[in-house]
């Protein structure tokens, strides 16, 4: 019982507790179980909150004396180490703030809470979620549990190694530009990166620049994400992004669109190399839509080839947070570890290239606009490489050495523009590791994507794939 509940979703939990053929206790004692004997393996979970056992113990009587219970009533979740927990450590994955304890939950937290969920751990993460691999100073690197000598992404690494392990069936993590969905595709689970705004930042850090951070929902399963977006989303009046879209807004085909879908996919358009069994998924994807009677066709961007969305990336993003960097890290130099070392010391970028960079991610939002005109969605590779070894540095695809992050160059464009995307497993290497394919809509079109990605969950080649820990 104590696997099959470890294995379960988040949407299956809690229908087991609301029929009571489970209880909450036994749900969380599984979970806690879990990470005791696979945490030292995979170091995932950096803090275990106290109280959780006494929380669904209360959840528990709850239903028992039959009042109304929310959607995730007695159900565990993590979160990354970004968030703010009231009353549970929050160390954002640095000495500088080793022992911090919040005094309230970050928004995404409180929401949550409010479902009824219950908050089981904190998990890993890159200092200051600053990295494309989930290693720091303070809490160590978190292993993926297909191969633990593999990473298992950044910055939301650790989330997606617990999802993965069994250690948590639902989680919250944070993406700047690769940051739930890689770490999604590299340890074969699903993440949801909404309309910029859609969830607030409100009570995650770095609070700014806030432009291109997301908030999003990580799981095992399409529904959950779906069923997590549902509560998530919304403005709560702190975060000015959010504020600026109404709540319940949902521009996308729904869940039974009345005429036939229109995807696009592409494994290069601009976005450089890509690993020959990672175009391979993606297409495999594609031709598993079409015969499922999706309208897919082979596309083009022009946008993404005039202007690379990394670079752009790089010069806006960078010159932008140097100042919440130099803030944090005043006086606090032998604390630092590599990535923040090197943002801080990276080169500010020149007012002539930082407008460059401004007009490029403008010719890049017209770009994605004319070409959701004509399609619904676009189907494309989540990582340019499945998962790397720990202590990689560089890639070399098609004969060309590139930096590691250039495993990013694809999910970028969507931060910069604010576009939704959601990744999720279609594939496996021939080493057995998992690969994510990515799915991207239109502004406000979260449920487009969802209804893309809950078809092609039950065409996958991989569902139901656990790894063996």
């Amino acid at each position: 019982m104590s696997t099959e509940l470890t294995r379960s979703d988040a949407t299956e939990l809690a229908e087991l507790i609301r029929t009571k053929k489970v209880s909450s206790v036994e749900v969380v004692q599984a979970h806690l179980d879990r990470i005791e004997a696979t945490n030292p393996k995979v170091n995932a979970i950096v803090t275990v909150a106290e109280g959780a056992l006494e929380a669904a113990k209360a959840a528990d009587e709850e239903l028992a004396s039959g009042v109304e219970v929310g959607p995730l009533h007695g159900v565990p979740f993590t979160v990354k180490d970004s968030f703010d927990t009231a009353g549970v450590l929050t160390q954002r994955g640095s000495p500088i703030f080793a022992g911090r304890v919040p005094d309230t939950d970050a928004t995404a937290v409180a929401r949550l809470k409010n479902t009824g969920g219950i908050l089981l751990a904190k998990t890993n993460l890159p200092e200051f979620s600053y990295a494309v691999d989930s290693d720091n100073l303070l809490t160590g690197d978190t292993n993926n549990p297909w191969d633990l000598g593999r990473t298992a992404g950044g910055s939301s690494g650790g989330e997606s190694g617990a999802i993965a392990a069994g250690m948590s069936p639902l989680g919250l993590g944070s993406d700047l530009a690769i940051s739930v969905r890689g770490p999604a595709a590299l340890t074969g689970i699903a993440a949801l990166k909404p309309t910029h705004g859609r969830i607030p930042m409100t009570g995650a850090w770095p609070r700014e620049p806030r432009r291109d951070w997301h908030a999003g929902p990580m799981a095992r399963t399409i529904r959950d994400l779906a069923l997590a977006y549902s509560f998530l989303a919304g403005p709560d009046g702190a975060d000015g992004f959010s504020s600026t879209v109404p709540a319940g807004l949902d521009a996308g085909l729904g869940s039974s669109p009345q005429r036939t879908v229109r995807v696009g996919w592409l494994v290069d358009s601009g976005l450089g190399p890509v690993h020959p069994e990672v175009a391979a998924t993606v297409q495999a994807a594609a031709e598993a839509l079409r015969g499922a009677g999706v309208h897919v066709d082979a596309v083009s961007i022009p946008a993404l080839e005039r202007d690379t969305p990394l670079e752009l990336f790089n010069l806006q993003h960078v010159m932008e947070v140097k100042p919440a960097y130099a803030e944090a890290t005043a006086g606090h130099a032998d604390q630092m570890y590599t990535a923040t070392k090197f943002m801080r010391d990276a080169p500010e970028t020149s007012i002539q290239d930082y407008v460059h960079a401004e007009q490029g991610v403008e010719r890049l939002r017209d770009g994605f606009a004319a070409y959701f005109q004509q399609y619904d969605a676009l189907l494309l590779p989540v990582t340019t490489v499945p998962a790397h070894k720990h202590g990689t540095t560089e890639l070399t695809l098609d004969g060309k050495t590139l930096s590691i992050f250039h495993v990013m160059s694809t999910t970028a464009p969507f931060n910069l523009t604010g576009l939704p995307a959601l990744s999720m497993r279609f594939g496996t290497t021939t080493e057995g590791l998992p690969i994510g394919v990515q799915l991207a809509a239109s502004w406000h079109a979260e449920s487009t994507i969802l209804h893309i990605a809950s078809l092609l969950e039950t065409l996958s080649p991989v569902r139901g794939l656990h790894p063996v820990l």
